[in-house]
């Protein structure tokens, strides 16, 4: 039995880790399989290495605990950064950071994050503060779908009335980080389209399972969009996000359009998640960048998902599974050095396909969380500016 489960180990390897993997991250690939099995052809019969049929899970699960990978696999860690990218990939080390997939959630929440070494890199650089104009925020709360939830409310300077909404959530795979740890990007997008932007926070888990973040995402919306005249806010809105927020960005739009709400003229989504295949291009070749790889993904699942079904659902495997026929441009951002790259891409591909009008950019020298670093990152600044006029054509 044992000879049987360690070829059945040495057989899935070869088909499913590429060499460059660590072993972490061949774990995280076989997991993943686990969660969503591979589908037969119409003939029966399976692609190539898929004669592991899906009903042995008992086989998997040994060769998982019996096998391993190469110890002497090269880090995939994806296109190199730029210079100013490392000194930020750098400083967060020095501030600490450890691997997620070590933490409990609460260590990780109360861990030091890319925005906090970007903070810390532009304290040390002369000069390196935003430019634009100046922005005022304010804290709130709204009507979550699970009782009361902080907002932030950011307006850029003046007394122009029936600005544009912007309704933002932020990153964090669901688990970690707030409207605190965003306070970049969503800042940088008022910045930049002169929108009053509203960042939304929502339900964590494992406190709280999936879908809840996503119920929060669409109250925030509903709440948004009644009361932007009072921001000054009564134009035309969008809805943006990173991340998971990027995630929750196009199912907000996606809700909205299913249930007759105020029509978004726009969605931005920064290196969202879009998918549950982890064995994509950018999961291969960045499965071990920092600071987020293809292990820390696999951590988010653990906590989010209280099934495997979960990870089906169209809200997350997106590109696969969601209608997304009716939806408004929408505009992508991608990391070069980044696992959810290939999300980007399948998403792109999978929206103009269904006649939604979709721009999409890559960053070279970058990895995900770069958005917000446009102190210190050249090309997130580049990113904001792209970001923000793409918005405005739409939200004129």
């Amino acid at each position: 039995m044992r000879a049987g489960v360690e070829q059945a180990g040495a057989r899935l390897q070869s088909w499913i880790r590429p060499p460059s993997l660590h072993c972490s991250s061949f774990r995280a690939a076989v997991f993943f399989f686990i969660l969503e099995p591979p589908e037969p052809q119409a003939d029966g019969s399976y692609h190539k290495g898929d004669h592991m049929h899906a009903n042995s899970k008992s086989i998997l699960v040994a060769a998982l605990l019996l096998g391993g990978a190469a110890g002497d696999a090269k880090p995939a860690v994806g296109p190199p950064p730029a210079a100013d990218m490392q000194v930020v990939l750098d400083k967060l080390m020095a501030l600490g950071a450890k691997p997620l997939e070590t933490l409990t959630p609460e260590q990780a929440r109360s861990g030091p994050s890319a925005a906090d070494a970007a903070k810390a890199v532009a304290a040390t650089q002369a000069g390196k503060a935003p430019s634009g104009p100046a922005i005022s925020a304010r804290d709130v709360t709204y009507p979550g779908a699970g009782g009361p939830m902080p907002a932030r409310i950011y307006a850029p300077a003046g007394t122009a009335n029936a600005r544009p909404l912007i309704v933002y959530f932020h990153g964090g795979g669901w688990v970690i980080a707030d409207i605190d740890t965003y306070d970049g990007g969503a800042r940088g997008i008022a910045r930049e389209t002169g929108a009053v932007v509203v960042s939304c926070e929502y339900r964590r888990a494992p406190e709280n399972k999936f879908p809840a973040a996503h119920d929060d995402a669409v109250a925030c919306y509903k709440w948004a969009t009644a009361n932007a005249a009072s921001w000054g806010a009564g134009g035309k809105v969008a809805i943006a996000g990173e991340s998971a927020g990027g995630n929750l960005a196009i199912d907000t739009g996606i809700a909205a359009r299913d249930q007759k709400l105020k029509a978004p003229s726009a969605l931005l989504l920064v290196y969202p998640i879009a998918g549950s295949d982890m064995n994509t291009p950018s999961y291969r070749d960045s499965a071990n960048a920092a600071p987020l790889s293809k292990a820390g993904m696999m951590w988010f699942v653990k906590h989010v998902f209280a099934k495997p079904a979960d990870a089906r659902d169209p809200r997350i495997d997106v590109y696969k599974r969601a209608r997304l026929q009716g939806l408004p441009p929408t505009i992508i951002v991608n990391a070069a050095a980044d696992p959810l790259r290939s999300d980007g891409e399948l998403l792109a591909g999978a929206l103009t396909r269904a006649g939604v009008e979709t721009t999409r950019k890559v960053y070279p020298g970058t990895t995900h969380e770069f958005f917000g670093m446009d102190a210190v990152v050249a090309n997130a600044k580049a990113a904001q500016m792209f970001a923000g006029s793409e918005l405005k054509k739409h939200l004129r």
